[in-house]
């Protein structure tokens, strides 16, 4: 029987019916094999895609005509789960986006290559709003609820799930339409499946109760490999959005199987697809505990995996790194020591900072600087007293950085204020011996704001003033009022109205 005979006769059927809806249909053929001989014709091959178009419309209306006792009851063939998964894998991969030839290459430059994928997703994302609808209506019968809860498995709505995620958000593979649809599928996909969100659909309600997280990474395995997942593009960000979406405890079970994928995404030469790993690796930090992480020493080797992008020259990776090491090395700490093994506070941390240290004093871009300089701070936290390892190529640092203006946030300077204020409060007996040249570059920066006719907006002026006379009063407290000493030989030889701002609040609060 043609498609189109199939639908004519259940469009029939479904208005004879409309007077009792809980009779089963007598004339039409039955759910199975009408659904079977759409997927033998849609799934021939030689056909064109006018013909496969045609039958993912009629596809859409013959769901939307359908009994749902004729779809999903047990009184005579119905839909097998097996059937429903054939159908929407047949419609993912019809809608889904062109295989790229080479893992090496991006896709084309050419804008036409994704120019069918946003009519196809509306499309098949409109049948599949169809079906999901069936599945609600069936909600108000216990009976017939339960048979169609069972014939949509978790792999089934895995595939859809996959297939919205793809297209929710703004890509070079969608339009307003597809978003749209696809969005509102993810919508009606958590309805469905009686879930209260998107994240409680994928990790499960409570720990024990399993979402349907492995279900949907079990489909993406196979395109979440070394050689393959650079062949379709909508890969990469499908797994980086769901990941993101399963937090702490339940990350846990599933470490085994993100772990790898985040690494290698991470280890690519493209800095989108590092930027991604990076993140996808800190979400995995942040959500799993650090005795599993230690385990098998995988802390080790993301450790190992970050430390490498340490060498990187791109502002905005080097953001995400440093974010990421930073919750990585608390992990590291917990780690078991073994006899021969260094302290635990001595190796990755101290590593880190002499990296980190090395590159800033060599480094002229400015957007690495600020990167570096509002990072910093967090560092010296972390090592507290032990931050004394590293005062002197530090003071190169903060003298280098002080000296360059980075207007019109002054970011930099203003991370390195922040800095010197940490580094005096936790090694404050080693700051005695460093006044002279400490004095002097903070007073050097006070002067050259104030007089560097108005290049610096008010907000970061008044910042920089502020910071650098919470390191004066702070010099001051750990030198036993040296700098207030120094300071009122220096206000009675300057009339520059912001150094004697700056003294007087000096002298008011010491």
């Amino acid at each position: 029987m043609e498609l189109a005979g199939l639908l004519k006769s259940l469009q029939l059927e479904s208005q004879r019916e409309r007077g009792g809806p809980e009779s089963p249909p007598v004339s039409a053929p039955p759910a199975e094999q009408v659904l079977s001989q759409i997927l033998s014709l849609f799934s021939a091959p030689g056909v064109s895609s006018n013909a496969k178009a045609g039958m993912v419309r009629d596809l859409r209306v013959l769901f939307e005509a359908a009994d749902c006792q004729w779809l999903f009851g047990d009184s005579r063939p119905s839909a097998t789960p097996k059937l429903l998964e054939d159908l929407v894998t047949a419609l993912s991969h019809y809608a889904g986006l062109p295989k790229q030839e080479s893992d090496t290459r991006g896709p084309p430059s050419d804008e036409g290559f994704y120019a069918t994928v946003p009519d196809r997703t509306a499309e098949v994302g409109l049948v599949f709003l169809s079906l999901l609808a069936k599945v609600e209506a069936t909600k108000g019968s216990r009976t017939l609820g339960a048979l169609a809860v069972r014939q949509i498995p978790p792999r089934c709505l895995g595939r859809i799930y996959i297939f919205a995620a793809a297209h929710h958000s703004e890509k070079p593979w969608t339009n307003p339409k597809s978003q749209a649809v696809a969005k509102e599928l993810l919508t009606l996909l958590v309805q469905a499946a009686g879930c209260g969100s998107l994240a409680e659909f994928l990790r499960g309600e409570s720990e024990d109760e399993e979402g349907k997280f492995a279900a949907v990474m079990g489909l993406l395995k196979p395109e979440l490999t070394k050689e393959t997942w650079k062949r379709n593009p909508a890969t990469k960000h499908v797994f980086s959005w769901t990941l993101r979406q399963v937090t702490r405890p339940w990350l846990s079970h599933h470490l085994e199987t993100v772990l790898p994928p985040s690494l290698f995404l991470s280890d690519d030469y493209q800095e989108e697809n590092k930027i991604l790993g990076v993140c996808c690796l800190h979400h995995i930090i942040l959500n799993v505990p650090a005795a599993d992480l230690n385990q098998f020493n995988r802390s080790q080797v993301v450790y190992h995996a970050l430390y490498q992008h340490l060498y990187a020259r791109e502002a905005q990776l080097m953001q995400v790194v440093l974010l990421c090491l930073l919750d990585l090395l608390l992990v590291l700490e917990r780690a078991p020591q073994g006899l021969s093994q260094k302290p635990k506070a001595a190796a990755p941390c101290h590593d880190v900072l002499q990296l980190v240290l090395t590159h800033m004093e060599a480094e002229h871009r400015l957007p690495l600087r600020r990167v570096y300089a509002r990072n910093l701070p967090a560092f010296v936290e972390r090592l507290g007293i032990l931050v004394t390892k590293h005062l002197k190529r530090l003071e190169r640092v903060i003298m280098g950085y002080l000296e360059v203006c980075d207007s019109p946030e002054e970011a930099a300077r203003l991370g390195i204020l922040e800095t010197l204020k940490c580094t005096i409060q936790h090694a404050w007996p080693r700051m005695a011996c460093r006044l002279a040249v400490l004095l002097k570059a903070l007073l050097r920066l006070i002067w050259d704001v104030a007089t560097d006719g108005g290049l610096t907006p008010e907000p970061a002026r008044t910042a920089l003033f502020q910071g650098a006379t919470e390191c004066l009063i702070l010099l001051d407290r750990c030198s036993q009022g040296q700098v207030k000493i120094l300071l009122e030989g220096i206000g009675k030889s300057c009339d520059d109205s912001s150094l004697q701002a700056c003294i007087r609040q000096v002298q008011e609060n010491t």
